[in-house]
């Protein structure tokens, strides 16, 4: 009988001690979750310095999230505007990632007027009016298509000029340039040094869209995924 005593109570010590053990353990790992810092790199630095009191990365990987990214960028500096007092544009630090297959679209309306044709073939991406693939970037600066896009009528230039900027994968252009040569008649390097020259305004490349979505979310941005 004092044997089942003495086992009873050395396994409620035992039990005792791993639930206390088991809460060090939850614990040391939240601490060292807090105590994490993210390394910066030099190639990340542009990151931090984005002016505006508020981080916002939207990612799109589409053609349909690239406008859907320009509607929400100027949804942000309106709704901001509008719902906090004294707030303006420039406290919010809207980027916006062109990435997989909505990187064509960080392209000027000369690449399309030249790529086009091609590039429509490759995303199934063609002209809501004439149905035929587009001469320019659509998404750039032309309001008159308002619904018939998911833009809504909103323009990469208008939320340019009230600061988004645009962060462009450096990997899906390359591939852009491989699938286009041959249709072209061209070499990949070729058309790849004619899209570097032909970025829209306030944007640049970053080495992959997916390792700038991380990075970003790892310097205090919060993620807006477009689609």
């Amino acid at each position: 009988m004092e044997y089942g005593h003495r086992s009873r109570r050395a396994l409620l010590v035992g039990a005792g001690s791993a639930v206390a053990a088991a809460a060090l353990g939850t614990r040391s790992a939240a601490a060292q979750s807090a105590a994490f810092t993210p390394a910066v790199h030099a190639e990340d630095g542009w990151m931090n310095q984005r002016p505006g009191k508020h981080r916002i990365f939207i990612d799109a990987a589409t053609p349909s999230g690239a406008g859907e990214a320009i509607l929400y960028s100027n949804n942000l500096f309106n709704a901001n505007k509008a719902a906090y007092a004294g707030a303006a544009d420039a406290d919010l630090a809207v980027v916006v990632c062109l990435r997989h297959f909505a990187t064509p679209f960080a392209f000027t309306d000369a690449a399309w007027a030249k790529y086009g044709t091609v590039m429509s073939g490759m995303l199934n991406f063609t002209d809501p009016k004439t149905k035929q693939p587009p001469a320019i970037n659509l998404y750039r600066n032309s309001p008159e298509f308002a619904l018939a896009l998911p833009n809504l009528g909103n323009t990469i230039d208008a939320v340019t000029k009230r600061g988004a900027y645009f962060a462009v994968c450096d990997t899906a252009t390359h591939f852009l340039a491989s699938q286009m040569a041959t249709p072209m008649k061209m070499t990949a390097d070729e058309i790849y040094k004619d899209l570097s020259a032909s970025l829209i305004p306030n944007s640049r490349f970053v080495s992959a869209g997916v390792m700038a979505v991380t990075r970003a979310q790892e310097l205090g941005y919060s993620l807006l995924y477009a689609g």
